[in-house]
């Protein structure tokens, strides 16, 4: 069992940022065991592809448009990530896109993927995540350790 938890988003570009932001939360609060990988993927896009070389289980936390209020979260399976990610909310967007099918098309695709996405308030320059945004980083958080667990992996508290 491989385990990727990739946190994308754009720092810089306030709420675009959420997900690597829960990245960073969950490298520096808790050990993970072997087999996960979690991972501050930034914008790379096909950059990561290496990194999908063996992982059977991919969790990807992201602004997503869920089209609810902001700080709205949503959780995708699946054939549902492509779906939603046709609906362009920034740049790495299409790099994830384009990431999970070319990932496809060599047999990297892992064969579970869950999305868990919040909905924006502001994607403009900036480093400080909205308040309904930030209110959910605890949330997503859980959810991301929920979804671990839910498959046999079970970090430690630092």
């Amino acid at each position: 069992m491989a385990i990727l938890v990739l946190g994308i988003g754009n720092l810089i570009m306030s709420d675009d940022g959420v997900g690597v932001r829960v990245a960073q939360r969950l490298q520096q609060e808790f050990r993970f065991p072997a087999g996960v990988t979690v991972l501050d993927g930034g914008t790379l896009g096909l950059d990561l592809l290496p990194r999908f070389e063996g992982v059977t289980r991919l969790l990807v936390i992201d602004a997503l448009e869920t089209g609810g209020p902001p700080g709205t979260t949503v959780r995708l399976v699946g054939d549902e990530l492509p779906v939603a990610l046709k609906t362009k909310l920034s740049p790495h967007q299409m790099g994830l896109q384009d990431l999970l099918a070319v990932a496809e098309l060599q047999g990297n695709c892992p064969e579970e993927m869950i999305l868990w996405g919040v909905q924006p308030a502001n994607i403009e320059v900036g480093m400080e995540l909205s308040a309904p945004v930030a209110a959910q980083l605890d949330f997503l958080v859980a959810k991301s350790l929920d979804e671990l667990a839910a498959w046999g992996a079970h970090p430690a508290t630092r």
